[in-house]
Parts: structure tokens; C-alpha cells; sequence
């Protein structure tokens, strides 16, 4: 990763040794803060430590990774709580509280983060759309003519993956994962869609009418020298 967007302003910067510092925590080391020599690597665990601090605001951002075999599953950010950006107010709460949620808890439960991506690209469904179809793959169903074919094809799939969480599979011995990773990847596109359905929509009347106002300013201007 060469570069780090700051989640305090946004504001994107260079991965350099001013920008960035590590350290590591463990047991196995002499001084608890680097990796012991001789052990071998595959035995020794630690939390690596990754400290971000932002030249713009001077904020920090501080994330906590496990590394070794009793500290595999930690991967989480300690500050802030989540990585969620700060979505406008004319997004409606509700969609702006799951997509926050979702992103609060996305290393610690990747199952329940999807199934609130689930919940939040519903809301957005029928929010923007005004597809009323209170079940989900009707109402995908429904918006399957309104955007680009692989657009659809991917909201189908958050459907989908979040299906995982919200319902036990029939064979309750089956166990299905979603990784970090992949809860993030679904996170990314409902910010994708908040921007590419909302926040353009809005940018777009503003625009329209910011032009429609000029033209009337210009129109009446026109008039008195007539």
C-alpha cells in the first residue's frame, strides 16, 4: 500500500516513515515489542501494532493485527471505531445507520457486517427506486431493467452473500464463512452505490439548478433593455 486515506478528512497521504509507524507486542520477545530471534516463525504470535497519523488534520488512525496461531483471527481498527465515511444528511438515517454498523463490526463478526449490507442495499432499493416489493430477490427482480446488466448481477450477489447470514443453511453442519475481506468488498459497494445513486442525483439538481437559475437571471437582464 503506497498510500492511506485518512478517515478523519479524507485527505489522501503517502505511506512514508512520517506518515506511518509499526510496532509489534509479544510474549515471545525479550522486550515485548520485537520478534524474538531463534524463534521460529511459525510458533511465536504478536500484535502488530499500525500507526497512521494524517499530515493534514495530525489525526491518528490506529489498527491492531494478530500474526501467529493464537492471534490469526484479530484484525480490527482501534481508532476510530470504523472506517465508515460520513455520508450527507439527505441519505436517509436509517440506510446511513446500517452501512455505519456494518463498517463497525466487519473484523469482528464478517458474517453479520454482509447481512447489514444485505439489510442497507434493501433500504436503498426501495428508498431510491421507490420499489415498495418487500422481499429482497422480488424487488431486485423489479430493478433488473432500471440499471447496467452487471451492475444488477452484483447486487444480486449481495443478496446473496448476505443471505449467509441472515438464514441457517438446511444442513445446519454446513458452516460457510465470510472473510474480512469479502464483508469489506460489499461495504465498498454501498458506498459505490450511495455515491453513484444519491450523492450524484444531488450534485445533479444542483447543477440543473444553478443553470435554470443563470438563465432566469440572464432572461430578465435581457428584458429591461428591450
Amino acid at each position: 500500500m503506497s498510500s492511506f486515506q485518512c478517515p478523519f478528512c479524507s485527505s489522501s497521504m503517502a505511506i512514508s516513515d512520517d506518515t506511518l509507524c509499526k510496532r509489534n507486542v509479544s510474549f515471545e520477545s525479550s522486550d515485548g515489542y520485537e520478534y524474538s530471534r531463534g524463534v521460529p516463525e511459525n510458533t511465536y504470535s504478536n500484535i502488530e501494532l499500525s500507526f497512521y497519523k494524517c499530515p493534514n488534520c495530525n489525526r491518528y488512525t490506529v489498527f491492531a493485527k494478530g500474526v501467529g496461531p493464537s492471534v490469526k483471527d484479530i484484525n480490527t481498527i482501534l481508532k476510530p471505531q470504523s472506517l465508515a465515511k460520513q455520508f450527507p444528511d439527505y441519505i436517509p438515517k436509517a440506510i446511513r445507520q446500517d452501512y455505519e454498523e456494518a463498517c463497525s463490526i466487519v473484523n469482528l463478526s464478517p458474517k453479520a457486517s454482509a447481512t447489514l449490507s444485505r439489510r442497507c442495499l434493501q433500504g436503498m432499493i426501495r428508498d431510491f427506486w421507490d420499489i415498495k416489493e418487500t422481499n429482497l430477490s422480488k424487488a431486485i427482480g423489479e430493478l433488473e431493467n432500471k440499471i447496467p446488466a452487471t451492475q444488477w448481477r452484483v447486487i444480486d450477489g449481495v443478496r446473496r452473500i448476505g443471505n449467509i447470514g441472515a438464514h441457517m443453511e438446511k444442513d445446519i453442519n454446513l458452516i460457510v464463512d465470510i472473510d474480512p475481506d469479502e464483508a469489506q468488498k460489499l461495504i465498498k459497494l454501498i458506498e459505490h452505490l450511495l455515491e453513484q445513486w444519491y450523492i450524484s442525483r444531488h450534485e445533479q439538481e444542483l447543477l440543473y439548478a444553478d443553470i435554470i437559475g443563470i438563465d432566469e437571471t440572464k432572461q430578465s437582464a435581457r428584458k429591461k433593455t428591450e
